[in-house]
């Protein structure tokens, strides 16, 4: 059994599974970065200084021990009130749009550079040995019309 798991993870397969689920958290965590710090902040300066992290509905009683601020997502969700935070799905949105634009860029890439070169077009076929006898009658006919 031993000999057989070394053969599974021997594999090319296995290898780079786990090279691109490494290579993909690794991208998710740029991305979300890209779209919290550059993305979000030029949406929200375009419509009027909306902050999409910060809008939610508060569905459930905000606690009478809690000092915080009724408009910090956070600190409410912290205390343990029930939200409904849109914000946060819009910006997960934004990231999951933006990560499979890139890999649908970057798998149209790698097909265009795995794509064999086209071969040059093989020259038409000459005519058949009918079309041949055909094209000679059709000669000959013009040659006695002229």
């Amino acid at each position: 059994m031993l000999q057989e798991f070394k053969a599974f993870i021997a594999r090319g397969n296995v290898l780079d599974l786990a090279v691109a689920v490494i290579i993909g958290a690794a991208f998710g965590t740029i991305v979300t970065s890209f779209t919290e710090d550059m993305v979000m902040p030029i949406i929200g300066l375009v419509s009027g200084g909306i902050d999409f992290t910060s809008m939610f509905v508060v569905l459930g009683d905000i606690p009478a021990d809690y000092k915080g601020s009724p408009t910090d997502y956070e600190a409410l969700k912290k205390a343990g009130v029930a939200l409904f935070g849109y914000g946060k799905f819009v910006t997960a949105l934004i990231n999951f749009l933006i990560i499979a634009f890139v890999i649908f860029l970057m798998v149209k890439a790698a097909n265009k550079a795995m794509r064999k070169p086209a071969a040059e077009p093989a020259p038409p076929p000459g005519p058949t040995p009918t079309e041949a006898l055909l094209a000679e009658i059709r000669d000959e006919l013009r040659k006695g019309r002229a």
